[in-house]
């Protein structure tokens, strides 16, 4: 078995890479939510990244890549034993694979921690926890199976995912809309205007989500190659394009861009071009990026037309973006950029890879809304998955975790402080 020490590094570094994009993403949605929340939104990302990454090394990994089913793995590597040997269908890699478990278990850590975007304000802290860890098991896993796996029903179908829009963002922006059906609307929605506490957290927490994010998809080629190159530029590429058409939508809708449009829009691109960013050629990144950037700026609208609490956008970026790069990838795939894919409508290919890419967005936001909300109301039934309204009035800060983000006699929205709350126990 041969291991090439330049394609070892580089997935080693994308690894780091692609930890650093969780707490990016506590700080994008801690800026997002109100001042009391704030230290309650980070610390349930932060959390996840402990639950995960001992479920991913105990036995998770395993049902995810191990063994030959169509639907799940088995426990070969449970506990990672037989860790010399690589994981079922990945044979020719040219890095250990304790490196290709440990650049996996990125992926596993971020995909749960996207749904907390959707449920801020309300959830409670010991029940999220158990939730993640359940969840991780109950949907991640079966889900990477089927289609990062070459044993995956979905992967042998023919449907491409280069790094995780199926995986990550549909099955999360899916999770989550279960989710937020279940435990319901904040206080106040939608007559209180809740507005970001700290948008220069959001924009501090989008710039290390877009420098995570080439780790992300340019070592999902899993080796220092041309392929990890045209990753690299495409996911740049995107991310600009769907900047700046979030911004110019919101000038023509609104009169004004936002800083804040700049850092959601970033993020749509990001989202959108990361099961393409491997399939697709420069110029079709653009298009996807630029799409990506209209689209998800209506969609975030969804939530009020249909009267669902997704506080921080979960479904109108991640859920649509995520099926739109996937979905995009038949019209844009060409086995120019990426020999192993597949070319798609623009490039003379028929509509088979449209239809395989439907299948996979179907399966996957289907199976995860279902199966999460039935795990959440178990949940919500036996031990409770939302605050009560004294807490939620109080904040996540000091009614869940007894602290504050910052040294203050009171919150603007009127909350109770810590050392209020400490006279009036």
């Amino acid at each position: 078995m041969h291991f090439d020490t330049g394609d070892t590094a580089w997935i080693l570094v994308a690894a780091a890479l692609v930890l650093l994009m969780t707490p990016g993403l506590a700080f994008f949605y801690g800026g997002m939510v109100r001042g009391k929340n704030v230290l309650g939104m980070l610390a349930q990302n932060y959390v996840t990244m402990g639950v995960v990454s001992v479920l991913w090394i105990t036995g998770v990994y395993s049902l995810a890549f191990s063994g030959t089913g169509k639907y799940i793995g088995d426990f070969h590597q449970f506990g990672l034993n037989h860790i010399w040997q690589q994981a079922t269908g990945f044979e020719a890699l040219t890095i250990p694979p304790l490196v290709f478990c440990a650049f996996q278990l990125m992926f596993a850590i971020i995909t749960p921690a996207l749904i907390t975007g959707g449920t801020a304000d309300r959830i409670k802290f010991g029940s999220w926890t158990l939730f993640s860890g359940l969840w991780l098991i109950v949907v991640y896993a079966p889900v990477a199976h089927w289609v990062f796996s070459p044993s995956g029903w979905l992967f042998k179908l023919g449907a491409l995912d280069f790094a995780g829009g199926t995986v990550v963002h549909a099955n999360a922006g899916a999770a989550a809309l279960a989710v937020v059906l279940v435990i319901g609307k904040r206080k106040g929605w939608p007559r209180e205007r809740m507005r970001p506490h700290n948008v220069p957290f959001v924009l501090l927490g989008a710039g290390l989500l877009w420098f995570g994010w080439f780790g992300f998809n340019a070592g999902s080629a899993l080796g220092a190659n041309t392929l990890s190159a045209f990753a690299f530029v495409n996911t740049n590429t995107a991310t600009g394009a769907a900047l700046l058409a979030w911004l110019l939508t919101e000038k023509i809708r609104d009169g004004h861009a936002t800083t804040l449009g700049a850092a959601s829009g970033a993020v749509a691109g990001l989202v959108a071009i990361t099961p393409a960013c491997g399939f697709v050629s420069p110029m079709g990144s653009i298009a996807i990026g630029f799409a990506a950037g209209v689209i998800c700026c209506l969609a975030v609208g969804l939530k009020n037309k249909f009267k669902f609490d997704d506080a921080l956008d979960v479904v109108g970026v991640h859920l649509v973006g995520g099926v739109l790069g996937a979905l995009l990838i038949g019209f844009f795939g060409t086995k120019m950029t990426n020999s192993a894919g597949a070319n798609g409508l623009l490039y003379k290919g028929g509509w088979t890879l449209m239809g395989h890419q439907a299948v996979a967005v179907g399966a996957v936001v289907a199976y995860s809304f279902v199966a999460t909300y039935i795990l959440a109301q178990i949940m919500d039934k036996t031990i409770g998955l939302r605050i009560n309204e004294e807490a939620e009035a109080t904040g996540l800060d000091l009614s869940q975790h007894g602290e504050t983000a910052y040294d203050t006699s009171s919150y603007s929205d009127g909350s109770r402080s810590l050392s209020a709350l400490s006279s009036a126990r």
